[in-house]
């Protein structure tokens, strides 16, 4: 017969709602069982955390867009509450929400009124703009663990407890890249022959303001340099159809190599990245490239921000945030242009010491963000649960 005495397995909640939230609560847990095999889990999963024994209570239904979030928002409100109500009624040891604020953090702030330890994983970027969000991390969490360390620095002054563990993508990205001709060889471009990679975002959103000037750019840099090649990794069939009509009308004797995904292998073949502002410029950072960032927002929001001062940092790039100064030239709103893009690539392309300059600051960083992450949170989440009685 049991012991009464015994203690119960430790259990988690999980909540994630986005395929890199996926994969990052998929290694949380991976790490967390390493140090407690009995741990049991349960939560709104992909199909990485069920893959590493995550007991699905909800399917991730990730959706970007508003309109496209407005169309599934009745199931997503629907399915927040059953969780909460689940929580509730059987409440965990703690529960992690992993990225996805606007889904998470809701379901955290109430959770922890009841009673129960929760904890976030990737903080919104309060410090960046909106900073009076950060109100509502403090009733959210009673841990958010951080990717990045002048969040950590921020947050405590707004008295939310925090860490910092470091970036989950430094831990997967070599520390030395891979030789770009071999990549070249790689994709059928000429290996001796410079490349410019064009990530115009991953969302239609970004794509649809994007794509125009980014086939002007390459235009425009053909005609300056005509030994250039161009690759373009496209993340889904939608956006890849949408960027090509942008080259057909743009830049119809310009050849594109257009990629499904892999933006690592193209990122890898360049010689230099132009891309838009998001995680792509972390992950160009990582693969130690130079790169030119470009954004534009509505015109609407783009004024709402500059009118009521919104945004707080010196820098839209995290590249550039991370550097503490503007190695990647950022062109946003009515800056984005074919000309003034075109020419800071020139610029960069035959600045060979200025490459090398920014590919030892990217260097820098990359050893500063590779924290085993993973491991990191786990030791923070178990230290949060505390000794189980």
């Amino acid at each position: 017969m049991q012991s009464t005495n015994q203690p119960k397995a430790i259990r988690v909640g999980i909540i994630a709602n986005e395929v890199s939230g996926d994969q990052l609560a998929a290694a949380l847990i991976q790490a967390l069982r390493e140090r407690s095999p009995e741990m049991v889990f349960e939560g709104m999963t992909g199909p990485l955390m069920e893959a590493a024994g995550c007991r699905s209570l909800a399917s991730m239904d990730p959706v970007m867009g508003l309109f496209e979030v407005l169309g599934h928002l009745p199931g997503l409100l629907k399915t927040r509450r059953q969780l909460i109500r689940h929580f509730l009624n059987d409440p965990p040891d703690l529960v992690v929400g992993v990225d996805a604020p606007d889904f998470n953090l809701a379901l955290e702030t109430r959770l922890k009124q009841s009673g129960i330890k929760t904890a976030h994983w990737v903080s919104p970027t309060v410090w960046a703009w909106r900073q009076g969000r950060v109100k509502k991390l403090r009733q959210a969490v009673d841990l958010m663990l951080c990717i990045f360390d002048f969040e950590v620095d921020f947050l405590q002054q707004h008295q939310v407890p925090a860490a910092y563990v470091g970036h989950p993508l430094a831990d997967q990205i070599p520390l030395q890249p891979a030789d770009p001709v071999e990549l070249r060889s790689e994709l059928g471009l000429v290996p001796e022959q410079p490349v410019v990679a064009l990530l115009p975002g991953s969302r239609m959103s970004e794509v649809s303001r994007l794509a125009e000037p980014f086939a002007e750019t390459a235009c425009w840099l053909k005609r300056q340099k005509p030994e250039l090649q161009f690759v373009a990794p496209m993340v889904n069939e939608t956006i890849k159809q949408a960027f090509q009509a942008a080259l057909a009308k743009q830049t119809p004797s310009v050849d594109v190599k257009l990629l499904g995904g892999e933006s690592r292998l193209a990122i890898g073949a360049a010689d230099l990245v132009l891309t838009a502002s998001g995680t792509a410029t972390l992950e160009t950072l990582l693969l130690k490239k130079p790169m030119v960032v470009a954004y534009r927002l509505s015109p609407l929001t783009a004024w709402l921000i500059r009118r009521f001062k919104l945004l707080k940092t010196p820098y839209v790039a995290i590249a550039n945030l991370l550097s503490e100064k503007m190695l990647a030239p950022e062109f946003l709103q009515e800056a984005c242009q074919a000309e003034l893009m075109g020419q800071a690539i020139i610029d960069l392309l035959d600045d060979s010491q200025q490459r090398e300059e920014i590919a030892k600051r990217y260097q820098q960083i990359h050893l500063h963000l590779r924290q085993n992450a993973a491991d990191r949170a786990a030791d923070l989440v178990l230290e949060l649960i505390g000794p189980k009685a």
